[in-house]
Parts: C-alpha cells; structure tokens; sequence
C-alpha cells in the first residue's frame, strides 16, 4: 500500500517525487534550488521555478531517494505495460559523508551489527554520525537537532 503522505509535484516531462518518510532534512534541495524547493511555501515544490535539467541536477543529490523523479514518457509506458527506466544499475559501494550530517551508502552492501545480524541490503541508506538518532545505525534527521559539527 503507497504511504498516503508521499506527494508527486510534475511539469510537462518528469514528475518528482517526495517521500518525507525518507527525508534527512539535509536541506540540498531548497539551499541549491529554492525557486523550486522552498518549505516555507504551500505547496513546497514548485516544479515550473526551474527547467527540468536544473531540478534533475538537484533531486539526484538527495543523499536518501526522499525527492526521486521520472519522465513522464516513462510513467505513461508504466501504465500501459511497457517497461523503460531512466536508472542505472549500481553494482559497487558509494559512500558521501554529508557534512555536518550522516554517511551517505549507495549501491550493493549488507549492513550486520557487532552479532553479526543484518538490518538491510542494498540500495540507498543514511548512516548516523552525530550518534543521536534514535534508528540507529541510521541517520533520522537528529544532528539538524544537536547541532552536529564535524571536528577538522
């Protein structure tokens, strides 16, 4: 069942979409493209404030898929049965520190613990850094709230 608080905002060629679930509040969005981005507006994606490529430069950067898009040519072949993907396979480790933020993890990995349980496979996950997150190992969003700041 889709979560009821996802939203899609489109123009006429990609739709994007947001998973605030998902969402780190990393705040790359609206600092890199507020014209589109901005939370303190209704609705907050304001998808005709920018071109398409700038607002696909901008949601690729999301470091946890809560702001992904399609083409729209691709949603409509979806609906009608074809299949077509605008995403690449990623068969190797992707790792970001964020700054002030999480561990960014893309691609094929396993995380295990110290017993050697695993919690998840693949894909995009936020590892906590700030040691405040109440998911941990993953990262919810707490070092905005403690005022992380890495030592360097």
């Amino acid at each position: 069942m889709a979560n009821p608080n996802n939203r899609e905002y489109t123009n006429n060629e990609i739709t994007v979409f947001w998973r605030p679930s998902e969402c780190i509040h990393s705040t790359i969005c609206f600092m890199r493209l507020r014209t589109v981005f901005n939370p303190s507006k209704r609705p907050w994606v304001n998808m005709e404030g920018a071109s398409t490529e700038e607002i696909i430069k901008v949601v690729d950067q999301c470091p946890t898929n809560a702001l992904t898009y399609k083409w729209n040519k691709d949603l409509d072949n979806e609906n009608t049965g074809h299949e077509t993907s605008s995403e690449k396979p990623d068969n190797f480790l992707d790792i970001t520190i964020a700054k002030n933020g999480p561990l960014i993890c893309k691609g094929s990995y396993s995380i295990s613990d110290n017993e050697g349980r695993k919690f998840r496979s693949s894909g995009i996950t936020a590892l906590c850094r700030c040691a405040h997150s109440k998911h941990q190992p993953y990262c919810d969003g707490a070092h905005a709230q403690t005022g992380f700041s890495e030592k360097r």
